[in-house]
């Protein structure tokens, strides 16, 4: 039987490879929906305007039986917001509860929440690694919104009966990614030294195909019902090894300094970039026993294919 699916946020970075991916396959009939009526996609593309509590969700949900809500005020590297706080709980709480109460009343059976690590933290300690029963502790705004948004669907669950799975991701890269990763990237091509040859941390990634496989895992399996999954490619690397393997797949040498991290912490915290230096240097490592043994996943890339993938087009992000 096909089972009918909408994607919220199908214009989006995850949302327009997920409806891509699921459109490949026979079994799933998707449908997406975008702030704005886009072209070429790949779906019935629905236009709700902007996401938050009061968004009429009614067209969308016909004859819809799986929800995945990948649309969301995403982390803001340049914030202008005044109170960033309440601009990420109008879309991220207000607007994912919506929906999620709309959704139950069309009798839609399971809603897939994409969520965020930063719900488990920035940081992990070393010989510790963050799991899916973890207690949770946001620190900024964004993570704050998503742990708020997941309690609401988990009090949703009880209400209702409709099933929710949680997918909380760390850094996705994969080709068009932006942020950090996408600068990161312009570092490597322009060949300059990097002073963070002596940085030994570890920090887990996830590539875009793999957590799309993890979503689609996430889409019928019996045991993904009112569940938490955190997703990563498996492998964790320090940020040097990192930039060594963007430059292999880049087919760009990559220069680096072996600069004490002590000392770039420092002139982190002068330039008044603590919270890139905790990036930079520290570490967050995730633990994806739990979608291996619930569901019996294995991201299928690695780290290299992954990176590898994200230039087979073209050498810029």
């Amino acid at each position: 039987m096909t089972e009918r699916v909408l994607v919220t946020g199908a214009a989006g970075f995850v949302g327009s490879q997920l409806v891509a991916r699921l459109a490949e396959q026979s079994s799933f009939s998707v449908w997406g929906t975008a702030r704005a009526k886009l072209e070429g996609h790949h779906s019935e593309l629905i236009s709700v305007g902007e996401v938050n509590g009061d968004t009429d969700w009614s067209k969308a949900l016909e004859g819809q039986r799986v929800i995945i809500h990948a649309a969301a005020r995403a982390h803001i590297m340049d914030e202008a917001a005044a109170d960033p706080l309440a601009e990420f709980r109008r879309v991220n709480v207000a607007g994912t509860l919506n929906l999620a109460r709309q959704a139950s009343e069309a009798g839609v059976w399971r809603f897939v929440f994409i969520s965020s690590i930063k719900v488990n933290g920035e940081q992990t300690s070393p010989g510790h690694v963050f799991t899916a029963e973890d207690s949770p502790a946001p620190e900024d705004a964004y993570g704050i919104s998503k742990r708020e948004a997941e309690q609401g669907l988990q009090k949703i669950v009880q209400e209702t009966g409709m099933e929710v799975v949680i997918i909380r991701p760390p850094l996705i890269y994969g080709p068009g990614v932006k942020g950090n990763f996408a600068s990161m990237v312009r570092l490597v091509a322009k060949g300059l030294p990097l002073p963070l040859g002596a940085i030994h941390n570890k920090r887990s990634l996830v590539a875009l195909d793999n957590l799309i496989d993890l979503i689609i895992t996430c889409i019928d399996h019996p045991a993904a019902a009112n569940q938490v999954f955190l997703a990563s490619d498996g492998e964790d690397l320090s940020t040097s090894e990192l930039l060594r393997r963007v430059g292999t797949a880049m087919g760009k040498p990559v220069r680096l300094l072996p600069v004490p991290a002590p000392l770039l912490q420092f002139g982190a915290t002068v330039l008044g970039k603590k919270a890139m230096a905790k990036r930079l240097l520290g570490s967050l490592q995730v633990d994806i026993a739990k979608a291996r043994d619930v569901l019996g996943w294995s991201p299928p890339l690695s780290v290299d294919e992954g990176l590898r993938r994200c230039f087979i087009d073209n050498q810029d992000v």
